[in-house]
């Protein structure tokens, strides 16, 4: 005759067979998106990428000055007496600072301020949103974005999604590790389940894939 097997084993065998589902499912799930209506927070200082707009004013010298200069793909911008300054990697005031150093040579004390117009981003500032959504993009990161945002921009899931199987990579710039997400898009989206909702980092991609059939 069998014994029966004691109530606490059974329940840390369940609560381990439930944790290894979770992990089959795709990892850990992030903590839903808070609404408590605190208010919005700055993320870090804009860093200024490639295709990036920027407006260069220098005070009192309208000819040293430009405006929707866009950022070459290698990275560089080209003003007058300025030629290829790298601007890529930089912050609007550290572009403004190197400027600076540039035009003293030839002025005397040049006041110059920068302004970013149109935003592209550097790679580690996007979110890129890959496989069954009906517009994969980059998106430039912006201060408390969260996955719901992110699908509106993209126009939501594509007709074959399997939402709930969507996964978030995010990599610990610290460290490098990446570690791997679960989504429930299909929660979110058409069920309308906030808490599937959650906080995005610059970095961060969606992975979603179609339902198999």
């Amino acid at each position: 005759m069998l014994k029966s097997m004691p109530l606490t084993r059974c329940a840390g065998i369940a609560l381990a067979t439930a944790t290894l589902s979770a992990c089959a499912a795709g990892g850990a799930e992030l903590p839903s998106a808070s609404y408590t209506g605190e208010p919005t927070e700055p993320s870090a200082e804009y860093i200024i990428g490639p295709l990036d707009k920027v407006t260069i004013h220098v005070w009192r010298n309208p000819e040293l000055s430009a405006e929707d200069i866009q950022v070459r793909p290698d990275g560089r911008i080209t003003i007058p007496l300025v030629r290829d300054m790298p601007a890529v990697g930089k912050t609007a005031t550290q572009l403004q600072n190197d400027i600076h150093d540039e035009l003293v040579q030839y002025i005397e004390q040049p006041i110059v301020s920068v302004i970013v117009n149109e935003f592209n981003s550097t790679f580690e500032q996007q979110i890129r949103i890959v496989g069954s959504t009906e517009q994969p993009a980059s998106l430039p990161y912006r201060a408390n974005m969260t996955v719901l945002d992110a699908m509106i921009a993209v126009g939501g899931l594509g007709e074959f999604a399997a939402g709930n199987r969507a996964k978030l990579l995010r990599i610990n710039r610290e460290t490098g590790v990446q570690t791997e997400y679960r989504l429930r898009l299909s929660d979110l989206l058409k069920r309308g389940d906030s808490s599937a909702n959650v906080m995005l980092t610059p970095g961060d991609t969606i992975i979603i894939p179609e339902s198999r059939f």
